[in-house]
């Protein structure tokens, strides 16, 4: 597996497009035009398709179209927008409604055939006008040149500062498949999933209950380990389509290429996760708190996120402050039994690695050193226990100021 360019149109047979319709009358200029806020992500051909969602009560409308569209395993794309949520508002259900039902008249396709996705913000009516009268260029702007995908991972962005894509190419059995991803995350982002959205499309050939079986087995490990602010949005959706344009043999049981494509979704997923937690809402810095040696991977999963997702952690981490004792704290209201006294805790970068803790007790170290260490762009926190060999990393990002700047005026 090598990663290669293309985003989410890296794959054969898939084209994307993001364009500026209008759907928040705030939307800042990009480049002398509006910034892109409708997306589109088309197959030439029907896919196999599967996606998992928000864990929050309230649910927006377009969770619930796509569940709907998406129940038979098969879609051909899906259309999104930025800049409203479509939660909580008027019309919401009938609104989600007619974004397929617009796209698919265009396309010359059925409305069940697409799923749907908004962002931003919740409890305004979507100005579904401005989607409807859009889609048109929309479809003529559709690509498949780097430059699609490019426009199509603006076109989801919302607070996000940097766009997110990746690709890669593997062999599998004896085809080369390219899998290729988008997402948009920085705020409003707590496991079990955040306000994320993530497109990714492959080439493979996968009957769907095996595709939702491998998004089964790599959300939990990747888009759930993540948080930024310990907040669960309404829109959380994540969809994979597969259209078997790469001509490998039918992937429908779970052998070695089965194996091949989860574990390039693993990577593509992964590397999603990490960019969403290193462009956190004000975040200056990404966090990985790295657990081993526990029990098994269940509790050094839920031991690293709550490192990750402890407030006191983050503000030390913004400060620079290796202030081990609140990592210490926030394991020991993970709900996770363990042995306090049998724990070392250590921080490492670029600069270096400084071990502040052995055995659940203070070690001197050099302050200087553990600064200079905690300064940089990225930061592990590595917890060591000495019971098993289980593992796991979550991500999260520093706590600063321009968090509550940003989310103080949202909706102006």
């Amino acid at each position: 597996m090598k990663e290669i360019t293309g985003g989410v149109v890296a794959a054969k047979g898939f084209r994307a497009a993001g364009i500026h319709v209008g759907v928040k009358a705030t939307a800042l200029p990009m480049n002398g035009e509006g910034k892109p806020d409708l997306t589109l992500v088309l197959s030439d051909r029907v896919c196999s398709a599967a996606g998992m969602f928000t864990t929050n009560q309230v649910k927006a409308a377009p969770v619930y179209v796509t569940k709907d569209h998406i129940a038979s395993g098969t879609a051909w794309g899906v259309i999104a927008n930025s800049g409203n949520a479509n939660a909580c508002a008027p019309n919401s259900r009938v609104n989600a409604q007619r974004m397929c039902d617009a796209i698919a008249e265009v396309v010359g396709l059925q409305s069940s055939d697409f799923a749907v996705c908004s962002t931003g913000v919740i409890g305004q009516e979507l100005n579904i006008g401005a989607i409807e009268g859009g889609v048109g260029r929309l479809v003529a702007a559709l690509s498949a040149d780097e430059s699609a995908s490019d426009s199509a991972a603006r076109g989801i962005m919302t607070t996000d500062t940097v766009k997110k894509e990746i690709a890669v190419a593997l062999d599998v059995g004896g085809k080369t498949v390219h899998m290729g991803g988008i997402a948009k995350g920085s705020g409003m982002i707590h496991p079990n999933m955040g306000t994320m959205l993530s497109f990714v499309t492959c080439d493979a050939a996968i009957t769907p209950m095996m595709l939702n079986e491998m998004v089964h087995e790599v959300v939990p490990r990747t888009f759930n380990r993540v948080s930024v602010d310990g907040d669960t949005s309404t829109n959380d959706t994540f969809l994979v389509f597969a259209n078997g344009a790469a001509g490998n043999p039918l992937i429908d049981w779970k052998n070695e290429d089965y194996a091949a494509v989860r574990d390039a979704l693993m990577y593509v997923c992964t590397a999603l996760a990490r960019r969403m937690a290193g462009d956190g809402e004000g975040a200056s810095r990404l966090i990985t708190c790295h657990v081993h040696g526990a029990e098994d991977e269940s509790k050094a999963e839920r031991l690293a996120r709550s490192v990750v997702s402890s407030s006191l952690v983050k503000a030390a981490m913004f400060g620079a402050d290796a202030n081990w004792g609140r990592v210490l704290c926030a394991m020991g209201y993970s709900g996770a039994l363990f042995d306090p006294e049998s724990v070392d805790v250590a921080f490492r970068s670029q600069a270096g690695e400084i071990a502040v803790c052995r055995m659940g007790s203070a070690l001197d170290f050099d302050e200087a050193q553990a600064k200079d260490i905690l300064s940089q762009k990225e930061v592990v926190i590595d917890v060591k226990l000495y019971e098993g060999s289980g593992e796991a990393e979550c991500w999260g990002c520093d706590l600063t100021y321009d968090y509550v700047k940003i989310n103080g005026d949202y909706r102006s």
